[in-house]
């Protein structure tokens, strides 16, 4: 059985999943559901996890071929222009991976132009990067790990200004947050004390390495923009991509390295399998070992994570996915941007959608 076998049955099962939960939550937007029963936690406005939502309509309306899947992904879409303006590095979240499979789609091509100006506009020139933002509270001037994936991209589009902008937004988390041996998830700055790191979330956070790497093959994708440094981003690559002790078999880490057995992350291994597909398209001495890792990661999230038909919860959910295990938020859950990510890797895999476009 090749990896498209399974990849495509197990991509079909995550995609109806999304049919039942968009029945489920009608113009709302779903951010995680329980284990047990599939029921989701919603938001109206979708919060920073809303363009996930519009990704898997997206791909499914790709996947299904019919033109109600894709109006309603389209609708879904046009809601999230709230978030063009708001104060909120997630943006790049939300409006990237919102947008970035809606081919053909004018509003979403739109849309997007709209939301890499908007976040152009937004780069704190001193500091040299976007700004965490005040839209979710708390402190304005931080540089998280979060706010890198989908924001390079985003800025990338603005034409030659918004790509130096993304190189420099980029290398200014590195800089910031990749340590010799875990990176620094979050920092905050102030103007007499310089960058200092915070507390939460720890070092030990299981999407601090996978979100960093994601930026970094979003970044070595595109060639040619000022400021890239595209040697350093290979060497920042495999540093971030190799496999830390404490994961299942270097497959799906725990949610926080500092309590090894507590729960896991699934969403974490589907980001980081989808960052592998990534570097695995470039040329280079690790195309193997990346492709055959992302390969692996997805093969165990559908083997041991994908739930089955069992009369009391939906097939199709990746469970054991941690939102905030500090705080024991949905700590053994369906997380919108793990079945997102997780989506998208077995797309690439049965070919429905190249991953270096997204």
């Amino acid at each position: 059985m090749t990896s498209a076998d399974w990849a495509g049955r197990a991509l079909a099962a995550v995609l109806d999943r999304v049919a039942v939960t968009g029945a489920e939550v009608g113009r709302r937007f779903p951010l995680f559901a329980d284990p047990d029963t599939g029921r989701w936690v919603t938001s109206g406005r979708g919060s920073w996890t809303g363009g996930f939502w519009a990704g898997l309509l997206w791909l499914r309306a790709r996947h299904t071929g019919d033109a109600a899947d894709r109006a309603l992904a389209s609708a879904c879409t046009a809601r999230l222009a709230g978030w063009v303006e708001a104060d909120t590095v997630t943006r790049g979240l939300i409006l990237w991976y919102g947008t970035a499979l809606a081919v053909g789609d004018a509003a979403a091509d739109e849309l997007r132009t709209r939301a890499a100006r908007a976040c152009l506009d937004a780069v704190d020139r001193e500091l040299g990067l976007v700004p965490w933002g005040s839209a979710f509270g708390g402190p304005r001037l931080l540089a998280r790990v979060d706010g890198v994936p989908g924001m390079v991209p985003l800025l990338a589009a603005a034409g030659l200004e918004g790509a130096a902008a993304a190189a420099s937004h980029l290398h200014r988390h590195i800089e910031l947050c990749l340590g010799d041996e875990l990176p620094v998830p979050a920092l905050r700055f102030a103007a007499d004390k310089g960058w200092q790191a915070c507390d939460d979330p720890p070092p030990g956070w299981s999407r601090g390495r996978a979100w960093l790497l994601l930026a970094v093959a979003e970044a070595l994708h595109r060639p040619g923009s000022a400021g890239w440094e595209p040697a350093r981003l290979e060497a920042v690559a495999a540093q971030l991509a190799a496999p830390r002790p404490g994961a299942a078999a270097g497959i799906v880490p725990p949610a926080d390295e500092a309590r090894p057995d507590g729960p896991l992350d699934t969403s974490a291994a589907a980001i980081t399998a989808v960052a592998l597909l990534k570097l695995a398209r470039l040329p280079g001495p690790r195309v193997a070992e990346y492709s055959c890792r992302a390969v692996a990661i997805l093969d165990r999230l559908v083997s041991a994570h994908l739930s089955r038909p069992d009369g009391t919860r939906p097939a199709g959910m990746l469970l054991d996915g941690c939102y905030d295990a500090g705080r024991g938020t949905a700590v053994r859950h369906e997380l919108v941007w793990g079945d997102f990510f997780l989506a998208l890797g077995l797309a690439a895999l049965t070919g429905l959608v190249d991953v270096r476009a997204v």
